[in-house]
């Protein structure tokens, strides 16, 4: 049965509600519209589960410009400088924003935020939440404030499942609800605001529902995707049978804890930067220690002790299920997929190349984080580039559409064929043969019917584009392409150019780049 919503129709639809969703529909206050979550409000969302928190230059020692630089130097060569330098100015505002909205940051006993390190940054510019659940707060505050402004309709339990396009814009959203499929007719567009693609990996941080479906659905209305071969995996998780795995937070690295192997070797210590090197280089440099028969652990007992439950309440008390003791005993990690550089396509306001559509947060590729995100940067740009998309659909006009011959509802999509494929061929190193055999998996999948359709179709963008990028950079680290190209560019690709590329017998290069 299709439950068409009338009194609904002509609303922005925001679609997910994690941080990026809740902020772009607080920011639409007092505009009404309508916010979609596939479970209830804020529980599905990877960002309840960040434990860092919010890069900003609020010391004294510190200024936008550091916080720039930091960023480019993570980036590897592929930030977009204009939105780098946007984002970072506008960072301690946010802050101050989100206070506004009732967020309990932590400070110290004058009353000043406390600032945290991480990896990459040069000074302490880290604002926290609740010690290490930085992003359940967010969530919860922001929650709230959602759920007090009556211009926002929440439709809880309602799951995307494919864009509806009239005339090559954007005409509603069709999605899966309890009681029966909903047509979401608008006039004034579409946000993006799903998340990440961790879930097509066996081995990720992310809630497993954040398998790609917002790039899926963009993918299927003719967007285009950037940059999607660079996927983050974050060098400490804990290395447990748990999935998705829990993080260990890269402020407990921030607060001097070591990286060392069953020996107690600290076998990243002759390293550039050491345990506070890009995550790309921890990342690589415990997946080739692991590969070698070693076991990783994370040793925070010398710098933290028996203050380590304090300072992370919500790390000591996953470790303690697990039957470690930080104070006490190293705590064993492993590299896993947790953030994707890579996304949809968006300018300055967050518009997507369909009319109508626009993304914010993880899903969307800003420019902001090049080949590999600085810490704590992306919780930073989902606040800022909320309030982008916010003022750009205020100033976009109505336009009447009607989302004409709704065909059935998609299946729901099931990303366990492509989470196979992906886990061995995209992983921390990379190789050509692996990837090819990967995209040649993938393609009959993608172009299909079948449940694994949509997770399908965004692996094999992700695969096209690491086969496309004969380098390494970045957290795309190529085995047979061990070394930059001589010119960094970033990489573009529509749905239909990544299956013509993977049933094409000629080489993948990076034909699009912006």
């Amino acid at each position: 049965m299709i439950i068409d919503v009338r009194d609904l129709e002509g609303r922005p639809v925001i679609i997910g509600a994690g941080i990026a969703g809740l902020m772009t529909a607080l920011e639409l206050a007092p505009e009404p519209v309508v916010l979609l979550t596939a479970g209830a409000l804020g529980g599905e969302a990877s960002s309840a589960l960040a434990q860092g928190g919010l890069a900003a230059s609020l010391g004294d020692d510190d200024s936008p410009e550091l916080h720039f630089a930091d960023t480019l130097v993570a980036g590897d060569g592929l930030c977009d400088e204009q939105v780098v330098r946007s984002i970072v100015e506008a960072a301690p505002g946010a802050i101050d924003k989100l206070a506004r909205f009732g967020v309990a940051f932590d400070r110290s006993e004058d009353g000043k935020l406390r600032l945290g390190l991480e990896a990459a940054h040069s000074r302490r510019r880290i604002v926290h939440a609740a010690g290490d659940a930085t992003g359940r707060e967010l969530v919860r505050a922001l929650s709230a404030a959602v759920r007090l402004t009556p211009s926002i309709t929440v439709l809880e339990g309602v799951e995307a499942r494919c864009l509806l396009v009239e005339d090559g814009a954007i005409a509603g959203v069709l999605a899966a609800g309890a009681t029966g499929d909903v047509v979401l007719q608008t006039g004034r567009g579409v946000v993006l605001a799903t998340g990440g693609v961790g879930g097509l990996f066996r081995d990720s941080t992310n809630p497993l529902g954040c398998f790609g479906q917002g790039l899926a659905l963009a993918a299927r209305a003719g967007a285009e995707l950037a940059d999607l071969e660079f996927v983050q995996f974050h060098p400490t998780a804990l290395d447990t049978s748990r999935r998705p795995m829990r993080l260990i937070s890269e402020a407990v690295r921030g607060e001097g804890a070591l990286l060392i192997d069953e020996t107690g070797r600290r076998f990243l210590a002759d390293m550039p930067g050491a345990e506070l090197a890009t995550r790309d280089a921890v990342a690589r440099g415990v997946h080739r220690h692991l590969a070698r028969g070693h076991r990783v652990f994370l040793d925070a007992r010398a710098c933290l002790g028996s203050a380590f439950a304090e300072r992370f309440p919500a790390i000591a008390a996953f470790c303690q299920e697990a039957g470690i003791d930080p104070a006490t005993d190293p705590i064993p990690v492993r590299p896993a997929a947790h953030y994707h550089m890579g996304g949809v396509a968006v300018d300055v306001e967050g518009r997507s190349t369909v009319s109508g559509l626009w993304a914010c947060g993880e899903v969307a590729s800003t420019g902001l984080h090049g080949a590999n995100r600085l810490a704590s940067n992306s919780l930073t740009e989902a606040v800022v580039t909320a309030g982008w998309v916010a003022e750009s659909i205020k100033a976009t006009t109505t336009r009447p559409v009607t989302a004409n011959g709704v065909d059935a509802i998609p299946a729901r999509p099931d990303p366990a064929l492509a989470q196979n494929i992906v886990s061995s061929a995209m992983g921390v190193l990379r190789d050509g043969d692996s990837l090819h055999d990967a995209a040649a998996a993938l393609l009959p999948l993608a172009t299909g019917i079948s449940a694994s359709a949509d997770p399908a179709a965004v692996a094999l963008m992700m695969t096209v584009s690491a086969l496309r990028r004969e380098e390494s950079r970045g957290a795309h680290s190529r085995t047979d392409f061990p070394t930059h190209s001589a010119v960094a560019l970033r990489s573009r690709l529509t749905l239909a150019e990544a299956i013509e590329a993977a049933g094409s017998t000629t080489p993948l290069t990076i034909a699009r780049s912006a």
